[in-house]
């Protein structure tokens, strides 16, 4: 009976770890709800005892106030622009009552209560975002609520009530949200079983568990196309006496070329084809004055046509296609959807080839880890939240670099190929699958119908195949190798990158007269490209903000601001929140792979991808240099260089997090944990700055403007 009884133990330990895992997520649940109906809803219940009862059905209305003949508010004098009613300080919240938005008038509105003279802070509201309307006041007394906008301004306010009850809220979006981090924190603290288990890319449950966290951005990606498909139209806006924006400049590109031409079916002017310089801003502006239209912003004007000097290929393979099949123009959010759900995935295939070659004893978090890090200072945030035609050749970029990078870090295999002429060795170098070269240099090489910028990521060929091509220099120098033999790898690779390379080149000569022209000289924008250079002065500046600009804080939602960014010259300057170590400061383990390269280890044998990363650095500050010198300080042009920085980070990230047995050692455990604990925790910092940047007031495409009942849906969050 004793062999029947040896499971017992076993059993009973199961069932207590179930038992845990159980009360574990039990408790989970209880927390957000106990968040959610009492934290989030402190307003509702602070108002359950509020009189419902305002002295005057009618507003007192300011001098500044009129009413126009759709019952809105027409601010005629903004100091005298307000509405009064009587609170008896039972509520705590009074009430915007507003009237359905006409074309004419104001989505967001810039209110300031005060009671007998106690003034709050000023907030906005939209009448799109119901929750927002409910403003804090306190006391009682004669409730003043100042509008702040512009005379002429029309404003869709009917009424404030005082005294009012707000309402209990449930939100799906927020109760997800708080869910989502308490599973990050479950998943990536140093509690988490995932820390035991080893990272293994073979490992059937492990490769289903990788298509289960791609799932969630699967959706997502699909349901944003196919709202972009079905609602989306063209964003072209034209202002008298202005320029005419045009942001479908990827799908005029593909109807140009389905018509055979490189140039946009776009109108010229006269008067500006035979200005003696149109690039000129004075010329440029004296014409529009004149009422000369259209000229498009951004745009190239070369030779008598509008071109873009945007790379052609995210043309060629998403948009061409998108026109032949339906005859209709894609529009470029829905295609940016597309690029950057492959960009993830490519991405993540390659974090997940690097952990592994790296530290062979990496655990499943630590892996996970590096999937959200990397795509974090990569600054893909950005993209995903910008989706315009800007954002297209970046995203392509990182899907196209990140595809060939994956293929050439795996050409170095033990596996036999199906046909032994796939396989190329010299001397006792490691063996490399051609294919795999050839593919890789093909999508690298493809970056030049992109953002060029990414072609300089095949300098890392030479780090990476450092063995091969010595052991190729020695055995040619030994004549141990026949030239036939040694030129076969470095054939396939040149060949491949040719296949793009020769006819993107013949694409700018036609358009530009030189195959290194992609037009960026001969665009419109704010000066005269032409002739502008950056003035060296702004330079070290310029450096330091794109990598060291400080976070800046404030007392409101979203709680984070534009940093400032002054120059002793003008240049060009997006607005930002911060550099990128600090939206990101676990990227300054980057700064610590030259010290490592000298150990004996990571947790396993010397990390044969160390040469590869170091290259990463040195290309990566190379770039920050480069993007100063030719585009100035743009939000969007880390995306160049970002995660260059975070590849060479990711040797220092597992040092510090160790490897999958690493806590079973004596006198390491609490060591091991507090380093992981802190490594998730700068994560999570990382993640909230990067969510909290796309509620930012005043970045581009800023969220209160171009979706105002988004921002004031989560800004009511936080009435309490």
């Amino acid at each position: 009976m004793s062999h029947l009884s040896r499971p017992l133990p076993r059993l009973s330990h199961a069932l207590g770890r179930h038992r845990r895992a159980v009360a574990a997520v039990l408790a989970a649940v209880l927390a957000v709800l106990l968040l959610e109906c009492v934290a989030f809803n402190l307003p509702f219940w602070r108002t359950l005892g509020a009189s419902m009862d305002s002295a005057a059905y009618e507003n007192t209305l300011g001098p500044g106030l009129t009413r126009t003949d759709t019952g809105q508010l027409r601010i005629t004098d903004p100091t005298g622009a307000w509405l009064e009613v009587e609170a008896d300080g039972t509520s705590g919240f009074a009430r915007i009552d507003t009237l359905t938005p006409k074309q004419d008038s104001l989505r967001v509105i810039h209110l300031r209560p005060s009671v007998d003279g106690d003034e709050a802070a000023s907030r906005t509201v939209s009448p799109l975002s119901a929750r927002s309307l409910f403003l804090p006041v306190h006391g009682a007394g004669t409730l003043r609520v100042w509008i702040e906008e512009a005379k002429g301004s029309v404003v869709p306010i009917e009424a404030v009530r005082a005294n009012v009850r707000v309402p209990f809220s449930f939100d799906p979006l927020r109760v997800a949200l708080m869910a989502g981090a308490l599973l990050l924190a479950a998943a990536l603290g140093p509690w988490s079983r995932l820390w035991r288990i080893e990272l293994d890319p073979s490992s059937r449950a492990q490769r289903w568990g990788f298509v289960a966290l791609l799932a969630p951005f699967a959706v997502f990606a699909a349901t944003n196309i196919a709202w972009q498909v079905i609602y989306a139209g063209p964003l072209v806006f034209h202002t008298a006496g202005g320029y005419t924006y045009d942001f479908e400049q990827y799908g005029r590109l593909a109807d140009s070329l389905l018509e055979g031409h490189a140039w946009l079916d776009l109108d010229v002017p006269r008067e500006l084809a035979s200005a003696a310089n149109p690039y000129d801003v004075t010329t440029r502006e004296r014409l529009l004055a004149d009422g000369v239209t259209p000229i498009y912003w951004d745009h190239a004007l070369y030779g008598g046509h509008w071109y873009t000097y945007f790379g052609v290929l995210p043309a060629v393979a998403v948009f061409v296609p998108y026109r032949l099949v339906t005859g209709r123009m894609l529009p470029s959010g829905a295609a940016m959807h597309l690029l950057m759900f492959l960009a993830l995935l490519c991405t993540w295939l390659l974090v997940v080839r690097l952990v592994k070659r790296l530290a062979p004893r990496a655990s499943v978090a630590a892996a996970l880890i590096a999937m959200a890090f990397v795509p974090l200072a990569a600054n893909y945030g950005y993209l995903f939240y910008r989706t315009n035609f800007y954002s297209v050749p970046f995203a392509a970029s990182l899907a196209l670099t990140t595809l060939g990078l994956w293929l050439w870090v795996g050409a170095q295999t033990a596996k036999r190929p199906l046909n032994p002429a796939d396989r190329w060795q010299v001397g006792s170098a490691p063996a490399l699958s051609l294919p795999r070269l050839a593919l890789g240099a093909l999508c690298i090489a493809a970056n030049f119908g992109c953002r060029p910028t990414f072609c300089l990521a095949a300098l890392l060929g030479f780090p990476l195949f450092w063995p091969q091509i010595r052991a190729l220099a020695a055995g040619l120098a030994a004549g141990q190798v026949p030239w036939r033999k040694a030129l076969r790898a470095p054939g396939v690779v040149v060949a491949a990158a040719l296949v793009p390379l020769v006819p993107l080149m013949a694409y700018n000569h036609a358009r530009f007269g030189s195959p290194f022209d992609f037009g960026t000289a001969y665009q419109m924008t704010v000066t005269d490209m032409t002739r502008f250079r950056e003035p060296l002065a702004d330079m070290p500046a310029m450096i330091g903000y794109y990598l060291f600009l400080p976070l800046r804080f404030m007392g409101s939602f979203p709680w984070l601001s534009l940093s400032p960014t002054p120059l002793s010259s003008w240049s060009y300057t997006e607005p930002m929140v911060g550099g990128l170590f600090a939206m990101c400061p676990l990227l300054l383990s980057a700064f610590a792979l030259p010290f490592l390269t000298g150990r004996r280890r990571i947790h396993g044998p010397v990390p044969s991808r160390t040469p590869f990363l170091l290259g990463a650095l040195a290309l990566a500050l190379a770039l920050v240099v480069f993007d100063t010198a030719n585009a100035g300080l743009g939000w969007r042009y880390m995306c160049d260089f970002g995660w260059l920085f975070a590849l060479a980070a990711l040797p220092g990230l597992l040092r510090a997090t160790g490897g999958s047995g690493d806590a079973a050692r004596p006198g390491r455990a609490r060591v091991r944990a507090l380093a992981r604990l802190a490594v998730a925790a700068l994560l999570m910092f990382s993640l909230l700055v990067g969510l909290l940047a796309c509620f930012t007031i005043g970045r581009q495409d800023a969220m209160i403007a171009g979706d105002p009942r988004m921002f004031h849906d989560v800004a009511s969050w936080f009435l309490a």
